[in-house]
């Protein structure tokens, strides 16, 4: 066998050998939000809803009105990002964004009865999709992997950041 051909049969080996000794945790969450977000994306496309409109909903529907920023840092966006979401969510009648009455330069953004209303409507779909995965994978799998999750949040918050980022 060539090895080039050993490579392909040992992949984790190959990674070894150049220096890598942990798997590709960046990759494999890649992988495990795929399996989770492509359950949803049937619903949502099916209603107009792109994956970071229905996180911006979902973020104010359980945090309620929030700045922009706050926004961002929740549903993991960057600045212009969140800029562009916002603008495009307004424009569909999602959203609104008012000036605050103490600080002209900040603003505060609410759902719109439409938002809610769609909300509602794609609740007992969402459920639903939640129900199947936690009927495939055990609700015990899924309260520790919840919990989990919580923790390596929190553990990873409280990491330092690089030098240079």
């Amino acid at each position: 066998m060539s090895t080039k051909g050993q490579a392909r049969a040992k992949p984790e080996q190959a990674a070894r050998a150049v220096g890598f000794r942990h798997r590709n945790l960046p990759l494999l969450l890649l992988h495990a939000r795929e399996g989770v977000i492509g359950q949803f994306r049937p619903i949502l496309n099916a209603h107009g809803v792109t994956e970071q409109q229905w996180r911006i909903i979902r973020a104010l529907l359980e945090r309620g009105p929030m700045e922009p920023r706050e926004i961002g840092a929740v549903c993991r966006f960057s600045s212009p990002a969140t800029t562009g979401m916002l603008a495009r969510m307004d424009d569909l009648g999602l959203l609104t964004r008012e000036r605050q009455a103490q600080d002209a330069r900040r603003v505060t953004v609410t759902l719109t009865p439409k938002a809610r209303a769609l909300a509602a409507e794609l609740a007992p779909q969402i459920e639903a999709i939640y129900q199947r995965i936690e009927d495939h994978i055990g609700p015990e799998f899924t309260e520790r992997f919840y919990a989990t999750l919580d923790e390596v949040i929190a553990l990873l918050g409280e990491l330092p950041a690089v030098e240079g980022e």
